[in-house]
């Protein structure tokens, strides 16, 4: 198992940057550009030099600061192959089941469209830390800009088959607002009420609730919880499919 470094640090309003740094090869990756100059100084502040970007998605906060950044460093634009016409400056598509490495690491990618029609999440399966930009959240997921329902459905259900203790890296500090949802329609969740009034505390200390892990997720976030009799009672929907509960929980919290 690669030993890998995550470096964490704040972008724009609330998305956050991340660095992936192998130290074997020296070989770095930055998850997604959402603002090029805090990723430079991040670079120099850890002494790294960037030789990877892995794009989840096309929109602006994640792949707005591609070709900037490989003309600065140089470096190898790997983005999803749905979408590889709307990554700037990709050099390689990737999609289900390829693999990407990064020195002796290994990342998985992992076809997750709904929120964007090629999303897609990197997992670095033997060291248990997923990647997964918009489509999961910390007691959220991402709103269907391009996908359906059961498309997001199917994706999230890859996501939860990964081992309960992956650390999951997310693009948004959305959480706090999340919770308050998640508590709207699973009010009687102890976890959920626990972790809520966590995340407050949190907050209010001016500290980060991301990264998460699969087994908090699918023990706290309403769209992992579709066999929820708790959830299915509030929404009304006791005897529906799972897409159909995931699908009125989608359409509550954008109107929430």
């Amino acid at each position: 198992m690669a030993r890998l470094e995550i470096h964490q640090f704040p972008c724009l309003n609330d998305n956050y940057g991340y660095l992936v740094h192998e130290p074997s090869s020296g070989m770095t990756a930055a998850i997604d550009t959402p603002e090029v100059a805090p990723i430079l100084a991040a670079l120099a502040n850890k002494g790294w030099r960037l030789t990877h970007i892995l794009n989840t998605h096309h929109h602006f906060d994640h792949a707005g600061g591609n070709a900037e950044l490989k003309e600065k460093t140089g470096c190898m634009v790997i983005g999803p192959k749905g979408e590889k016409d709307k990554i700037p400056a990709i050099d390689r598509a990737v999609g289900e089941g390829d693999v990407v490495e990064l020195g002796a690491a290994r990342a998985r990618v992992i076809d997750v469209p709904g929120h964007t029609a090629g999303h897609v999440a990197y997992s670095f399966d033997e060291e248990r830390i997923a990647f997964v930009g918009d489509t999961l959240f910390a007691l959220g997921c991402g709103r269907l800009f391009e996908g359906t329902p059961a498309q997001m459905w199917t994706s999230l259900g890859k996501l939860m088959a990964l081992p309960d203790d992956t650390i999951v890296y997310c693009a948004h500090e959305y959480t706090q607002s999340n919770a308050r949802f998640a508590l709207s329609v699973e009010p009687q969740n102890k976890t959920l009420v626990a972790r809520a009034k966590e995340i407050d505390e949190k907050r209010a200390r001016g500290e980060w609730t991301v990264p998460t892990t699969i087994g908090l997720e699918k023990a706290t976030n309403p769209f992992l919880r579709a066999a929820s009799a708790d959830l299915r009672q509030t929404l009304g929907l006791a005897a529906a499919s799972d897409v159909d509960v995931f699908a009125e929980t989608r359409k509550r919290k954008d109107n929430f």
